[in-house]
């Protein structure tokens, strides 16, 4: 990864090469598809049924505000890491490559994996950065949606009935075991904390770096609130295109109910892009709106159009941004290190459930 340029020439263009090589690649990966099992052919004439079911203006007004969606929160990514790294000249173009390829990945890699990707090339691409700057950003970036989406839980919760069983059940059913594992949580991270505290200190130096945004509120809610807001709505119109293309009423209480079961779907899930939970959520989300054969076709719909838009931008915009050989180096470097992260963090949650597990059967024999 160190290998990899900072910074690629702006001006560079997509040579007719590059768009053959381009064009291989998918050939070969469709190739390797189908040798894994998956049914390349099939997913794309899904895909095109799927989408011949709906009008052309529907589908391009739902591709333009899927676009606008995903600059607009590139933007505000844009704002933090130039506001972090302020010498280290931060690329418009390149940032914007990073984070589609995260929205893309997330739709086709499970838990998220996506997004540790995008973390990982932002570290590889900007000069100076760390990864502990790299994640004070992301806390940034994620402010404004974390309070938009506890409302829309709340009003989930709140108005659809059985929307919390569905994937919160354990904690209304286990009342007592909850306490205990959030308490147990608490002070194995007080514990962890002090010993790690000298590495805590200096993670912490490098996670202030990232937030230095925060400390300009001007900027701060110009150049980030404003894109994610905008983003926000965007997604909002997203859904109420798709919804309208299948005849279902668009409210504000339809697609609160919607938007807050999509998210706490993809952020419950382990499946890629939250297949079948989010398909789930939809029909309970428009129970008593409409049938849910309809709820069924109109989320499918809208997964299978976003995913296959979102993967192609995302290539045409790494294409541009880095090239096609120094983009697929990034790509698979990023990724293989989200793999070991993830690997390792899974690893560690495992070890302390067994060290829980050990002491609570020593506690027991005692």
């Amino acid at each position: 990864m160190a290998s990899l340029p900072a910074a690629a020439p702006a001006g560079r263009h997509i040579h007719l090469r590059g768009l053959l090589i381009g064009a291989l690649a998918i050939v070969v990966l469709g190739a390797a598809a189908t040798l894994l099992g998956w049914d390349i052919g099939k997913w794309f004439s899904s895909i095109w049924n799927t989408v011949t079911k709906i009008s052309v203006g529907y589908v391009l007004a739902a591709l333009a505000l899927i676009t606008l969606q995903t600059t607009t929160t590139a933007y505000a990514w844009y704002s933090i890491l130039r506001w972090a790294y302020p010498q280290a000249g931060v690329a418009w173009l390149q940032v914007l490559a990073c984070y589609a390829t995260a929205v893309a990945l997330n739709f086709v890699l499970p838990a998220n994996l996506g997004t540790l990707v995008m973390m990982l090339m932002f570290a590889a691409t900007i000069a100076g950065a760390s990864f502990a700057g790299i994640i004070a950003g992301y806390v940034v970036q994620k402010i404004f949606y974390t309070a938009i989406g506890t409302a829309g839980y709340l009003y989930l919760f709140l108005s659809v009935g059985g929307s919390f069983n569905l994937q919160l059940g354990f904690f209304s059913e286990h009342p007592w075991a909850t306490v205990i594992l959030l308490a147990g949580g608490a002070a194995l991270l007080f514990l962890v904390a002090r010993v790690l505290r000298a590495r805590i200190t200096q993670w912490w130096e490098q996670a202030k770096e990232g937030g230095q945004i925060l400390g300009h509120r001007g900027a701060y809610l110009r150049l980030v609130l404003l894109p994610e807001a905008i983003s926000w709505l965007a997604m909002l119109g997203v859904i109420a295109v798709f919804l309208s293309a299948y005849n279902i009423p668009v409210s504000f209480h339809t697609l609160m109910r919607v938007v807050a079961g999509n998210s706490l779907a993809n952020m419950t899930s382990v499946t890629p892009g939250g297949a079948g939970v989010v398909q789930g959520f939809n029909v309970l989300s428009l129970k008593g709106i409409t049938s849910s054969a309809n709820a069924t076709a109109y989320s499918v719909a809208q997964q299978l159009v976003t995913t296959a838009w979102s993967i192609l931008f995302a290539i045409v915009l790494v294409i541009r941004a880095f090239g096609w050989s120094e983009g697929r180096t990034l790509v698979a470097h990023s990724y293989s290190g989200a793999r070991e992260k993830a690997a390792e963090q899974s690893a560690a949650r495992r070890a302390k459930r067994s060290a829980r597990r050990a002491h609570a059967h020593e506690d027991a024999e005692a």
